[in-house]
């Protein structure tokens, strides 16, 4: 018997939804802006240039967290589109209290699972670059198989990725940091930028944490590669 669809379709997340602290504000701010800068879930192809209002360079941001950085970044750079993806309601409260407060428009946020995103949303060579920064490292052994950054899912990455376009990972987890550089010189799509490990681009904001890490000595490390233009 053949499974059903959603059935042969399932994954291994890479997250647990938690119910965390949902502010006043940031729930005004999903009630009021989520509408204007959130675009729903859906099974089918989205329009990047419709879902923006413009033809610009488009960079995909998986996992925003609180959107600190997600804000600083595309504040500074108003000629680049970001689409954003979390599932976490407090983060996508927090940033879009971020846009309102900074009145940035380049923002959009899709709050789904990026897997699915990704697979149904997504179309193949339609993003110049892509943010994957501080993913859930899953320290422990037995939980390694739910880390976002395995061979699969960077294989179906790659393709989204315009030839000549990047994907920036960065992890404060050094045994994280070794697998993603693993499997990113596996995926024949991509080629490094560096040696190894990338210095961090100036795009990139010290979040505080990072901050406080750095002055403790621990380490973190930033990985670039693009999408050779000949595959």
């Amino acid at each position: 018997m053949t499974a059903p669809e959603d059935l042969r379709q399932r994954h291994i997340r890479s997250f647990v939804l938690r119910q965390g602290h949902l502010s006043t504000a940031q729930r005004r701010a999903v009630d009021t802006l989520l509408p204007r800068y959130g675009i729903p879930y859906v099974a089918r192809p989205l329009d990047l240039d419709q879902a923006f209002g413009r033809s610009a360079p488009k960079v995909l941001e998986i996992g925003f967290g609180m959107g600190d950085s997600t804000a600083t970044i595309a504040s500074a750079h108003p000629e680049i589109d970001y689409l954003t993806l979390e599932v976490h309601t407090p983060g996508v409260g927090n940033l879009l209290k971020l846009i309102e407060a900074q009145s940035i428009d380049n923002i959009r946020i899709i709050q789904h699972d990026a897997v699915e995103v990704l697979r149904d949303m997504i179309p193949d060579n339609s993003l110049d670059g892509v943010h994957i920064f501080f993913p859930d490292p899953w320290h422990k052994a037995r939980h390694h198989k739910r880390r976002l950054i395995q061979s699969p899912f960077i294989e179906k990455l790659a393709l989204k990725l315009k030839p000549g376009g990047y994907i920036h990972a960065a992890t404060d987890w050094q045994e994280y940091a070794e697998q993603i550089l693993d499997v990113f010189n596996t995926e024949q799509r991509l080629q490094n930028t560096a040696a190894d490990y990338a210095p961090r681009p100036e795009y990139r904001p010290l979040t505080k944490f990072e901050q406080r890490g750095l002055r403790l000595g621990h380490g973190v490390w930033d990985l670039v590669f693009r999408r050779k233009k000949d595959l």
